[in-house]
């Protein structure tokens, strides 16, 4: 559905887009991620063609974004992360006013409007004025509008960017349902809601895509086999030294506890040294209150990938 080829955008002679591509299939839901300044609202800006790149190409469910924009923009729904609403105007008039807009045919006007207000929460606030409403119904009728012309992809950018809690969960949950019926591109900083709803992840850093694939993946390539967490009473550098002794272990950091324990979070790039470590707890006489094998989380990954401790950088 979505083709980039070395795409670059230069803004006063700096990249801030530098040199990338990568596919989205159709029926994909894709976490686009990267820490602020990385190149994210600028790629998704041009693949919505509100941009022109300095060199590349987009091209959207088979139509060129750039030599044909009109044709590939009837394929995307586009949600941007300050979204444009009119506060003055009220739910069903801004909707029609931007199906309008889309070109949504005017027979058919109304039910498309009552259908994305249903799919989106809004069935009874057709007569508020936007204004009045909370940020999260705002996000609502963002999300409505860029539904109203039913496009085969919606790109969404930072979607849930200064809502509460209660807020993100209604609108991911929301996010999930749509993405039964379209292919999503989804930008965000909640890195639990981008593994929650995403079956791959893109991460982008100083410009450049520096992983893709899906975040089992990604932990098996560049994270190791297993994260071990263990709570240990002692002193923490012969601990540690310790514990760098034992066979298979990478790195070993901690955190301090309560009463003399801390608490080692233990990298392996064998699949569980668990009895090893408690081997050596026993023969060295430390003192041993837990010992866990844990999942790696995307923040893991991002924060691997983004501050280079990989050592590798992942094709896209």
């Amino acid at each position: 559905m979505i083709k980039v080829r070395h795409l670059t955008k230069k803004f006063a002679g700096r990249k801030a887009v530098d040199d990338i591509s990568f596919e989205i299939k159709r029926g994909e839901i894709i976490g686009f991620l990267g820490p602020n300044g990385a190149g994210k609202t600028t790629t998704m800006r041009m693949l919505t063609g509100f941009l022109h790149p300095t060199r590349g190409s987009v091209e959207i469910a088979g139509c060129d974004m750039f030599s044909n924009p009109l044709e590939a923009r009837r394929h995307i729904g586009y949600m941007p992360e300050s979204c444009p609403l009119y506060p003055e105007m009220r739910v069903d008039e801004y909707l029609t006013f931007r199906a309008q807009i889309k070109g949504v045919p005017r027979r058919a006007l109304k039910e498309r409007r009552n259908t994305v207000k249903e799919q989106c929460g809004l069935t009874n606030a057709g007569r508020r004025i936007i204004g009045q409403l909370s940020k999260g119904y705002k996000q609502r009728v963002g999300l409505a509008d860029s539904l109203l012309h039913d496009p085969d992809i919606l790109i969404l950018d930072e979607p849930t960017a200064g809502l509460d809690p209660n807020q993100i969960r209604e609108v991911r949950e929301l996010i999930i349902q749509l993405a039964e019926r379209h292919t999503l591109l989804l930008s965000t900083h909640i890195l639990p809601e981008a593994e929650m709803a995403c079956r791959r992840i893109l991460i982008i850093n100083q410009g450049r895509i520096v992983a893709s694939d899906s975040t089992e993946s990604l932990q098996k390539r560049l994270l190791g086999d297993s994260l071990i967490m263990a709570d240990i009473q002692g002193n923490p550098a012969e601990i540690e030294a310790g514990l760098h002794a034992v066979d298979a272990i990478d790195r070993v950091e901690h955190e301090a506890l309560e009463d003399g324990w801390c608490q080692y979070r233990i990298d392996s790039a064998a699949a569980d040294v668990r009895s090893r470590i408690f081997d050596c707890a026993v023969s060295k006489g430390w003192k041993l209150r837990e010992l866990h094998l844990e999942g790696r989380s995307l923040e893991d990954i991002f924060i691997a990938i983004t501050r280079g401790e990989t050592g590798m950088e992942t094709k896209s």
